[in-house]
């Protein structure tokens, strides 16, 4: 029926971050709540279903934003925390935002497992510093950043294109939630 909305499926385990948790410990699980949180939104859909993007102009879609966060972790913690030369993933010098712009033949089996990959590293890169570590490679703009820094970044990256997410979940099958 039109207007009708479902609650969405969710198999993803998510955590709920500790209301008493110390400060590193409340970073990383607001941090790994967020990352379950863009893969729930992904549930239970096609490759066609998450190539659909929102509304013209914009070809933002949910595969692309899997990809664009697999880009995001690799640039925050290889490349800015760890001093990391890893080349991107989807981006090019001719298409910077290849992430974003998704065409047939992009899967969602190979962005999910591209973007744990990356999350698996970043865990490993972040476990020995402490949060007044500066990282060890510099920004595109010139500054250099703590791991403190990151995690708030990184949460507040995931929590705005998790609005994103919401919205082009609605949009494909009308299915709500958190």
């Amino acid at each position: 029926m039109p207007g009708m909305t479902t609650e969405q499926t969710d198999t993803t385990p998510r955590v709920s971050p500790s209301t008493t948790s110390g400060e590193r410990e409340a970073l990383e699980q607001w941090l790994d709540f967020h990352r379950a949180t863009l893969a729930r939104k992904c549930e239970g859909l096609d490759d066609a279903q998450l190539r659909t993007p929102s509304a013209p102009p914009s070809d933002l879609n949910l595969l692309g934003l899997v990809r664009h966060m697999a880009e995001v972790e690799r640039g925050w913690f290889r490349h800015t925390l760890a001093g990391e030369k890893a080349p991107w993933i989807y981006s090019t010098k001719e298409d910077p935002d290849r992430d974003i712009h998704t065409v047939e033949g992009d899967t969602y089996e190979e962005a999910h497992a591209t973007w744990q990959a990356e999350i698996a590293h970043a865990r490993t890169l972040a476990a020995t510093r402490d949060l007044d570590d500066l990282g060890a490679g510099e920004h595109p703009k010139g500054k250099k950043f703590n791991l403190r820094w990151i995690y708030l970044h990184m949460i507040e990256e995931y929590a705005r294109h998790n609005g994103h997410a919401d919205l082009l979940r609605e949009r494909i099958d009308g299915a709500t939630g958190d």
